[in-house]
């Protein structure tokens, strides 16, 4: 018996895109893989039981966003409905809140544990809650930077190099290795997979 979890794969210019959902909402992210076979592979490790689905018209309309934003293009993701199954509260509460952080803006672990009324320690719950985030882009945990403009860390595949290139997408500068800030010229993007 199947969870209600349909899936699709489609191609970026920066590889290949897993997309799950249910009828609530979008319930898995696979940010770009190499190939179809390495992204479809990741989104069924996490949901097991979903079926490769045609996409219905909203999910086409999302997946068209979504090559949009690999593109360079400015998309606000944050009305997309989402299912994220069983949550604690406190994670819940997190990615409601980094919901708000627009396109090229970013906040720290601590500043949202602070709007979440939390102690100044509840910082590493919210690294835990981005760790565990099952749509990164539509929740966008790569929006969410460590304490003195540090990239901090990010679970997705590629790790903090893919958080940098999502951020440059966004026309953010980011601190290098070397603690230089680099920042994506507006007018070009060099493909990468994740």
């Amino acid at each position: 018996m199947t969870d209600g979890h349909s899936y699709t794969v489609f191609k970026t210019q920066n590889g290949y895109v897993a997309l799950a959902w249910t009828s609530r909402g979008v319930s898995g992210l696979r940010l770009p893989a190499p190939s179809e076979q390495a992204a479809e592979a990741a989104i069924l490790r996490r949901l097991p039981s979903a079926q490769h689905t045609p996409p219905s018209p909203g999910v086409a309309r999302l997946i068209t966003d979504i090559v949009r934003y690999f593109e360079g293009e400015r998309v606000d993701f944050s009305e997309v409905s989402v299912d994220l199954g069983s949550q604690t509260a406190f994670f819940s509460d997190v990615y409601a809140e980094i919901r708000k952080v627009g396109w090229g803006q970013t906040t720290t672990y601590g500043s949202i544990a602070k709007a979440l009324g939390a102690e100044p320690q509840a910082a590493r719950d919210v690294g835990q809650a981005m760790a565990a985030n099952p749509v990164p882009l539509i929740v966008p945990c790569h929006r969410v930077i460590a304490a003195g403009g540090k990239i901090g860390g990010f679970s997705a595949p590629g790790g903090s190099s893919s958080k940098a290139k999502m951020l440059e997408i966004e026309g953010v500068a980011v601190a290098t290795d070397k603690g230089r800030a680099r920042q994506r010229p507006a007018s070009t993007q060099a493909g990468f997979n994740f």
